[in-house]
């Protein structure tokens, strides 16, 4: 891309009471409330809201997104291909891949000789059950930075899915309980379980099986999953038994052979946090990128300018900064970590 040197973003993409809005092509990014035309990076609730008129995203995201809130999520779905282009009035928008969970997609946007990249969430390594993130030169990068402090240094996911599975090795006669996030967390635990050959059934809560299922149907092969409920609890000893975060200490997880609680999440990075929630093995799996990743991809975009959306924005400003990017926190409101 021939970079403008008068390139000014600012004055047609800026940040509303409702997020990202791009006035030219009339349309936000991720509203945090209903809006004429949307742009949806991906399936969380705290990007993906119901009741859009019309919604550009992968095909999906828009599938997840009528499996969470009904077949009237939205007046009117148009599902783009990664790479396709869609055009309102001056403005080209294409999706290409995140990394983030399936149909994850950065938006980007060229209008006027500039293009813009809004990350959405991501993360650079890699994930059985969805697109790895693709790097594309632009004028202005829009991140996310829900870990961006030098602290948060994800390790390798084979080692947590080994300290899983050492756990089961050792305690044969625990249920082993680990709370995953029901959208991209509990599909990308169970691929990376299966590919360290865990072969043996993989219990559900209710809650999970809806979005199994179909990652299933869009081609994201999960191996044996059933549900636990009721009298089978006692019989799950020497077995791994995933459920929401929030059941791990709910009415729900009494009955189970003596468990072990787990979380998948990269705040187990921070001991208190897991202390705080009385959990036994802590697991560092994130959907988002760590502080290497998102420095990494900061280089990676070669953007002379930065807008950080939400999250820890000091620090990367900061960092960007000294890196002689021109960076600033936008500090959108409405994200949460239901990804983390």
């Amino acid at each position: 891309m021939t970079r403008r040197a008068d390139a000014a973003p600012e004055r047609w993409l800026r940040k509303t009471g409702r997020g990202l809005y791009c006035a030219p092509g009339d349309f936000y990014i991720d509203p945090s409330r209903t809006a004429a035309r949307a742009v949806i990076t991906h399936g969380h609730s705290d990007h993906a809201r119901a009741g859009h008129d019309a919604v550009l995203t992968t095909a999906a995201t828009a599938a997840i997104m009528r499996a969470r809130y009904g077949a009237e999520s939205a007046g009117a779905y148009d599902c783009a291909l990664y790479g396709e282009t869609r055009r309102f009035g001056d403005v080209a928008v294409r999706l290409l891949p995140a990394g983030h969970v399936l149909g994850s997609a950065q938006v980007v946007i060229e209008h006027a000789g500039c293009r813009v990249v809004v990350s959405g969430d991501y993360k650079r390594r890699r994930d059985p059950t969805c697109a790895g993130f693709e790097p594309i030169d632009c004028d202005l990068f829009i991140t996310e930075a829900t870990f961006a402090l030098p602290v948060f240094r994800h390790p390798d996911d084979r080692g947590e899915i080994a300290k899983l599975l050492h756990s089961l090795a050792v305690f044969p006669d625990r249920c082993h309980l680990v709370g995953v996030y029901a959208l991209g967390k509990a599909q990308r635990v169970i691929a990376l379980l299966r590919e360290s050959g865990w072969d043996r059934p993989i219990y559900l809560h209710g809650a999970l099986i809806e979005l199994c299922a179909l990652y299933e149907s869009l081609g994201v092969a999960l191996g044996d999953l059933r549900p636990v409920s009721g009298e089978r609890k006692k019989a799950m000893a020497g077995e791994i038994v995933l459920c929401p975060p929030g059941a791990l200490n709910d009415r729900w997880s009494r009955g189970f052979p003596d468990p072990v609680t787990a979380m998948a999440s990269g705040w187990m990075r921070v001991r208190q946090r897991a202390r705080m929630g009385g959990i036994e093995l802590p697991l560092i799996l994130s959907d988002h990128a760590d502080w290497d990743e998102l420095i990494r991809t900061i280089h990676d975009m070669g953007a002379p300018r930065l807008w950080v959306t939400h999250g820890r924005e000091e620090a990367l400003v900061h960092y960007a900064r000294s890196k002689g990017v021109e960076a600033e926190a936008l500090s959108l409101v409405g994200f949460e970590e239901e990804g983390g």
